[in-house]
């Protein structure tokens, strides 16, 4: 089912934080392009004003700019909000390992506060992003909710920790919280650029440009890479739930596998060169591979991913081919 046939009552106001972002960005154009209000919450660190530029002269949508480490930020956010979908957060795992202390302050205070004023302003839904970081060193495959290992990053630890205090804003308030563990989400929007960018738009940047890019580790490792499209589902879906799927974490993926020299050499066939990449060292606290069960979030979200990782990758290359 496509996520543009999903019904909400008319005028509902969604907010988006992190709407700046590439997830959030995705979603704000997905819930206007449905017709619905969507007010974007994001203080620029990371993301991008151009992501959100095309929307800022339609009616149906609200640009705040405000940080939410601040309580009195995310209060003024949540009003009148029927639906929040959290993605406001710093993410990878080796700039984490860096900066531990901004990390919990950004990602568990800012969703506590998230959390307390969508409470205080009677928000039916709170749809937040987790990630696959929390399994760490859980050895087996496919993983699966509630079989996590020892976390391997702060950031894996930040993830977990909102996993936990929304559990207990909907044990304790009647928040129905609903978390998304994304795995390698990939798609349109997302920024090529930074030490610490995700993989494919990396690769796809440098082999556009006729430039080697850097595989850290061997390019064995492998990966459920996971479309926008199916990441849009899965939060737009998690708003029309029951409560009784509330106050718990869902594995958002494809459940497929991708190893990462195998991808390499699909993006060098598709693009039509042959540039050897360069390899360098494993980056601390990453996994080796990754592949979701998506069996909870089918049954008890509905969700039917429709993007496989072939249309998905080809979708993405068209995307970059035209915007770098």
């Amino acid at each position: 089912m496509d996520y543009r046939e999903l019904k909400f009552p008319k005028d509902s106001l969604f907010l988006v934080t992190g709407g700046a972002g590439f997830v959030g960005s995705n979603l704000c154009e997905a819930i206007l392009e449905m017709g619905y209000h969507v007010r974007c919450l994001d203080n620029l660190s990371t993301g991008h004003i151009e992501n959100i530029e095309s929307f800022r002269g339609n009616d149906c949508f609200e640009f705040i700019k405000g940080d939410i480490k601040k309580y009195d930020t995310c209060d003024m956010a949540c009003e009148g909000v029927d639906y929040v979908l959290h993605q406001a957060a710093w993410g990878s795992v080796p700039r984490s390992i860096e900066m531990p202390v901004f990390y919990a302050a950004n990602n568990i205070m800012g969703t506590v506060n998230m959390l307390e004023a969508a409470r205080q302003n009677k928000v039916k839904k709170f749809v937040y992003a987790s990630s696959s970081s929390v399994y760490g060193d859980e050895p087996n495959l496919p993983k699966q909710e509630g079989r996590e290992g020892n976390r391997l990053s702060p950031y894996a630890v930040t993830k977990y920790e909102c996993e936990e205090y929304a559990k207990q804003y909907t044990m304790h308030y009647g928040l129905d919280t609903y978390g998304m563990r994304y795995f390698n989400v990939f798609g349109r929007r997302q920024d090529p650029n930074g030490a610490y960018a995700a993989v494919i738009p990396k690769f796809l940047k440098k082999l556009l440009q006729g430039e080697a890019p850097t595989i850290n580790g061997d390019g064995s490792q492998s990966r459920d890479f996971t479309y926008i499209d199916n990441v849009i589902e899965a939060n737009l879906k998690a708003c029309l739930a029951p409560s009784s799927a509330a106050g718990q974490a869902f594995n958002i993926a494809y459940g497929g596998r991708e190893y990462l020299n195998d991808i390499y050499r699909s993006l060098n066939i598709v693009l039509d060169v042959n540039i050897k990449p360069k390899y360098g060292p494993n980056r601390p606290g990453d996994i080796k591979h990754s592949l979701a069960d998506i069996s909870k979030a089918r049954e008890m979200l509905g969700y039917e991913p429709e993007w496989s990782f072939e249309l998905g990758i080809k979708a993405a290359i068209e995307w970059y081919k035209q915007n770098l």
